[in-house]
């Protein structure tokens, strides 16, 4: 698993119901690394992240060892994480209480980034990634060759 990585943009759009359609380059190894069973939770950024199931379990046994000078980010990781399945139709739903908590309104942006992916509302995003664009390099990337 540890070869796969997740990359690119989509537009999306959630239905009336919350639910999003897994773009189709995703949707084979989804089933392949994790039956197609997911978790979403809080991003510290406003965003949400999608995890594959196993991933997810790696990263919630770290955040649930982090000290207890870190609890309210376990609240925020731990206590909003929801599992999903990818249903029939090939759709993801997001809860109304994460839709809401990131601003997800109707056009969505989803992110591969690497091993898991992140849920923008697309308006958000845009404005985010703006405003990283207009700010300093940051010292890390300083030195990176392109």
């Amino acid at each position: 698993m540890s070869e796969i990585v997740f990359q690119g943009a989509s537009n999306l759009a959630l239905d009336a119901k919350g639910r999003l359609s897994v773009p189709s380059r995703h949707r084979e190894v989804l089933q392949l690394i994790c039956q197609g069973r997911l978790t979403v939770t809080k991003h510290p950024d406003g965003c949400l992240m999608l995890f594959p199931r196993p991933t997810w379990e790696l990263f919630r046994d770290k955040v649930a060892a982090l000290p207890m000078s870190a609890s309210g980010w376990k609240r925020v990781f731990l206590g909003n994480a929801m599992d999903v399945d990818i249903d029939s139709a090939s759709r993801v739903l997001v809860s109304p209480e994460l839709r809401k908590s990131a601003g997800l309104k109707n056009d969505v942006m989803l992110l591969g980034m690497g091993s898991h992916f992140e849920l923008w509302d697309a308006e958000a995003h845009a404005a985010h990634e703006a405003e990283v664009m207009a700010g300093p390099l940051p010292d890390a990337l300083k030195d990176f060759s392109f």
